[in-house]
């Protein structure tokens, strides 16, 4: 077992994961500093990052060049680039992540291991995976029921990359074309999670194995006229989160709010290990053992300098800092976000509450921003 890297200031989770005596492998796209061997991985397949360049634009699956991704390649640990699997994003990238991560599952094990597969779907440029054309018809796709032509006001990233894919205002027929496409790819990386799912099945180590499913935040494509995840909103700020394994009750939905970073004091639990109460973050187990019926009071999300959120219970409230814009919706009764409150006298209370809430968090953790 190589050493832990002395230049990270906390144990990291795969580190954390090596202590416990695990083998720590990586598949999949790369995103933060360094190398997954300096972030605690021992191993690495299928490892895609930034590093190459293309001779020629490329074009997504609605014959718009491609912003994102561009120059991603596949490659070594050491950066031995690999172009010959492709540059960006390709049409059957997800299923190239799968078989990597097959390849570890169908490997000796002598230890434990703790792999981490990180797709790139349903991200763009949305490429239509190979036999999944004509799935969904363009025609037929119901358009959000929060669609709108155009966002009603700045929310501070109204000229990013991902909102200048479509034109402004958004047309009705763009949309439906880039939903579908999206499904397609969604639906794509689901059959490659089910070849990982069956890898397990067929190697006997189903009954061992904890599983868990999230991702990133979600594409507008559409939603209150916006086309990225740079928001607030329901359709983004939430994502999936599911666990499946030993410990696990099957088929049990759990309302109580959470973050992604509650992961790694949850699998520090699950291996009985200790961790530094500087990460902020806690198990998600009390819930899951049923021993408690929430974690947080409430939420919060930001982006930038522009976006400020907190949701508590049925209630969000959404801030606008450099726009004063100032969102309130009830999402018990209004799940999609189409009726502001925030002018409602009615609701003031409400809205006080949950900014004072709001405010003091950001405040305890440093934002300049709190107001």
């Amino acid at each position: 077992m190589p050493p832990l890297q002395p230049n990270l200031e906390h144990t990291t989770w795969p580190q954390a994961m090596q202590k416990a005596g695990y083998n720590t492998y990586w598949v999949g796209k790369w995103m933060i500093a360094g190398r997954p061997s300096e972030r605690g991985y021992q191993e690495s397949k299928g490892l895609f990052s930034s590093g190459a360049r293309t001779e020629q634009p490329q074009y997504d699956f609605a014959g718009r060049e491609v912003t994102g991704y561009r120059g991603w390649v596949f490659q070594t640990d050491d950066r031995h680039l690999l172009p010959a699997q492709g540059i960006g994003l390709t049409p059957d990238i997800d299923r190239k992540f799968a078989d990597a991560a097959i390849e570890f599952i169908k490997q000796d094990h002598e230890q434990p291991y703790f792999l981490h597969v990180n797709f790139t779907a349903p991200h763009d440029p949305l490429l239509m995976p190979p036999g999944w054309e004509g799935k969904y018809n363009s025609k037929r796709i119901p358009l959000p029921k929060n669609y709108q032509p155009q966002h009603p006001f700045d929310h501070g990233n109204l000229k990013g990359r991902d909102e200048l894919l479509n034109s402004f205002p958004r047309r009705k027929s763009d949309i439906k074309r880039d939903l579908a496409t999206y499904y397609a790819v969604i639906s794509h990386m689901d059959q490659q999670i089910g070849k990982i799912l069956k890898a397990l099945d067929d190697t006997g180590q189903t009954k061992n194995t904890i599983v868990v499913f999230s991702s990133d935040h979600g594409l507008a494509l559409g939603s209150h006229g916006l086309m990225g995840k740079q928001n607030m909103y329901e359709h983004t700020i939430n994502v999936p989160l599911i666990f499946r394994g030993p410990g696990i009750p099957k088929g049990k939905k759990l309302a109580a709010q959470c973050y992604l970073r509650d992961l790694y004091p949850t699998f520090m639990e699950i291996t009985e290990q200790e961790y530094n109460p500087a990460i902020e973050g806690t198990s998600l187990m009390p819930l899951i053992r049923d021993e408690i019926e929430a974690v947080y009071p409430f939420i919060i999300g930001y982006f930038k300098d522009s976006q400020r959120m907190i949701r508590m219970s049925n209630w969000k409230l959404i801030d606008y800092p450099q726009t004063n814009h100032v969102q309130l919706f009830h999402l018990g009764t209004d799940p999609h976000e189409m009726k502001n409150l925030a002018g409602n006298k009615k609701y003031s209370g409400i809205a006080e509450q949950l900014r004072e809430e709001m405010n003091t968090w950001l405040q305890n953790h440093g934002d300049p921003l709190a107001r």
